[in-house]
Order: C-alpha cells, then sequence, then structure tokens
C-alpha cells in the first residue's frame, strides 16, 4: 500500500530509503505488472470466419472441448459470446466486460474457436 503524501520525512527528498521496500511486496508489483502485460497481449479482435447462423460446434469438436471444464455451462457461454462478437470490432476485453465473464473464460473460449477456425485475429487479416 502506498503512504500519503508527508506520511514521512524522507517522502520525496534525497533521504529517501529502499529499506522501505520487502521482496514479497517487489514480487507482488511484479506479478500484477506482468498480469497486466498479458492482458494486453492477449486483448485482440476477433472476427468471424462465416458469420451466416450458429456454426455447428458438436462436428468440430466443440462441445466435447468445452465439457471438460469444470464449470460447462459457463464455458459454453463464453464461447457464444465469443462467436457472437467477434465482428472485427469487440476485443477480447470488451467481450468479457459485456458477458460480465472473466477474461480467462473468455480467451479459453477465444482459443477454441481459433483452433476450429471458426474466428480469425484481424492481425492475421
Amino acid at each position: 500500500m502506498r503512504s500519503p503524501n508527508g506520511t514521512f520525512p524522507e517522502y520525496h527528498t534525497s533521504a529517501d530509503s529502499l529499506d522501505f521496500i520487502t521482496a514479497s511486496t517487489l514480487a507482488e508489483s511484479l506479478a500484477v505488472l506482468m498480469e497486466i502485460v498479458q492482458l494486453l497481449e492477449r486483448n485482440v479482435l476477433l472476427v468471424r470466419v462465416d458469420g451466416r447462423g450458429e456454426p455447428q460446434l458438436g462436428r468440430r469438436g466443440l462441445y466435447r472441448a468445452i465439457s471438460g471444464h469444470k464449470d460447462h455451462a459457463s464455458a459454453q457461454m463464453a464461447l457464444f459470446w465469443v462467436l457472437n462478437l467477434a465482428d472485427g470490432q469487440h476485443s477480447l476485453l470488451d467481450m468479457a466486460e459485456r458477458s460480465g465473464l472473466t477474461f480467462a473464460q473468455i480467451v479459453t473460449a477465444a482459443d477454441l474457436a481459433l483452433d476450429a477456425d471458426l474466428v480469425l485475429s484481424m492481425a492475421e487479416r
């Protein structure tokens, strides 16, 4: 937790000391920053390959792929959200915010849709 300005006399002076930093808080900060970078790297725009209705998920093995997830219903919903919003205008983060699902769930669903050739990354176009 960051101290408010003026909490201790060394604040922003040449007497500032690294003694206030611990290895665990530095590691925690690094972990948070790495999560942010990973989120930004994974936050892509997708576009449906064939936008004519709902694709056959069973013949592409997607029902089997999501049935192994702990929460099968939310994994299926994440896949539906990805397919619905893969219009080249909505990022994966947009999809997570709009759906109320976690970013990780949307990324997993997007990976399944990419592997099944249902969507393309806008970077690949």
